[in-house]
């Protein structure tokens, strides 16, 4: 199956010159979203996870279901004042102004391996802010995994110390 057929080109959004890559025909696909799972977890490659961290919100998607194929626990990373316990804070510069992204503070304990998963790799700055926040709390970043990677914006850059993989590249 080519997952990349599943994937839909939408120009000038959400801003004029941005060529976005949106997921919801592979999600409206329950054999493509199968068939991503699976190739997700051929790229995790028989590492021992034992948290699956995700970027808010299209992250969501496939991290909660590697989680319970991994049977790890799952970890959502999200944007300020969306979770509602006490937070560690991750500020990150986007390329039109300043975000953050939040975890809660007993969301991983100290020498877990974590999974960093989020739907497109493209700049890298929140990704790179996630790993932040899971290092923060003493998490083991075993690899950052990706559906996609715009590898024209070489956010890969961002995360060089730490494994990245993409199962697909644009």
């Amino acid at each position: 199956m080519n997952l990349s057929e599943y994937i839909r080109n939408i120009e000038n959004f959400p801003k004029s010159g941005v060529n976005f890559k949106d997921i919801t025909p592979l999600l409206a696909n329950s054999d493509a979203v199968e068939h991503c799972v699976q190739q997700l977890l051929v790229l995790i490659d028989d590492q021992e996870i034992d948290k699956v961290a995700a970027i808010e919100s299209r992250g969501f998607f496939f991290g909660t279901l590697l989680a319970q194929k991994l049977n790890a626990g799952f970890v959502p990373i999200r944007k300020p004042g969306k979770l509602p316990y006490k937070t560690l804070k991750e500020p990150y510069q986007l390329e039109y102004g300043l975000d953050a992204l939040e975890i809660h503070e007993d969301a991983i304990k100290k020498g877990e391996r974590v999974l960093l998963h989020d739907d497109v790799l493209a700049t890298g700055g929140t990704a790179r802010a996630a790993c932040n926040l899971i290092e923060q709390l003493g998490g083991e970043i075993v690899q950052c995994n990706f559906l996609l990677e715009l590898e024209f914006l070489n956010g890969i850059k961002k995360l060089r110390s730490h494994p990245v993989k993409s199962l697909l590249k644009y």
